[in-house]
């Protein structure tokens, strides 16, 4: 067995969310000389259910071994079906991790630095299309290049969220969306505050928003919010208009009273 091998794939399995759990199995597996062999891991994501298969394969040329790909099975409660998809590893860009598999298999976006084949790094968000599938059995993956012009900041900026005044706070959840987390966050309305969720939907260069019961908000926080500002706005404009009409009698008598004085002048 090829110790530096051994190595190489406990720091990727690491490094790809599956921990340290499997560095044993690893071992005696590749121990066997097996041409192939699978490792299973399953795990629960609150009320789902998900397996993962890791499968590796010895080289035909050595006695290398890869870590090529795992295959996901996600089982949600209320469905007796489970979605699958198989996640491919590769040297050339950064992987998926295990906590991103799970978050694209439930319809949120993840965001990667990737590289071409030429070598070029690129930032992309991904998103599972799960109305179309390749032909390798996989459900499609869109993606949305930089260039798309999707600015998270300035999609969270638009709402009244109380972490983005804190700069560590706003940073740690810049990244946990962008690893395709539904984040929990404090919105502050009318200085009111209230626990509710947001995930990132670069599709749509947007954020969607969800109550404490994981309903769907569809901006109803920000409208709140701009028809708070609005009736403020108005209300100290009307308080304005107000003082100006009040002030309006003592301007006109110290007109009429200049007006008198410059008269006597005249006589």
């Amino acid at each position: 067995m090829n110790q530096k091998n051994l190595e190489f794939l406990k720091d990727q399995l690491k490094y790809t969310g599956f921990g340290e759990t499997f560095d044993q199995d690893l071992k005696e597996k590749m121990l066997k000389g097996e041409t192939e062999f699978k490792i299973i891991k399953e795990g629960v994501y609150g009320k789902d259910a998900m397996t993962a298969e890791l499968n590796f394969k010895k080289s035909d040329q050595s006695d290398l071994y890869f870590f090529n790909s795992y295959h996901v099975n996600l089982k949600k409660e209320e469905s007796k079906e489970g979605l699958e998809q198989t996640f491919y590893i590769n040297s050339n860009s950064s992987n998926i991790t295990l906590k991103e598999a799970y978050n694209l298999m439930e319809g949120r976006s993840v965001n990667k630095d990737l590289k071409t084949k030429e070598g070029e790094v690129y930032n992309s968000w991904l998103k599972i299309d799960f109305k179309e599938s390749e032909s390798n059995g996989n459900f499609k993956i869109n993606h949305y290049h930089q260039n798309y012009g999707y600015d998270l900041e300035a999609s969270l900026a638009k709402h009244s969220i109380k972490e983005l005044e804190t700069p560590k706070y706003k940073e740690d959840l810049l990244n946990s969306l962008k690893k395709g987390n539904l984040q929990s966050v404090t919105f502050v309305v009318s200085g009111v505050e209230s626990k509710q969720y947001v995930e990132a939907n670069p599709q749509f260069k947007t954020v969607n928003v969800y109550d404490d019961n994981l309903q769907r908000i569809n901006h109803r926080e920000s409208k709140d919010q701009k028809q708070s500002e609005s009736k403020e706005k108005s209300a100290s404009k009307e308080q304005s208009q107000k003082q100006d009409s009040d002030d309006e009698p003592d301007q006109r008598e110290k007109k009429t009273a200049a007006h008198k004085r410059k008269a006597g002048k005249s006589v």
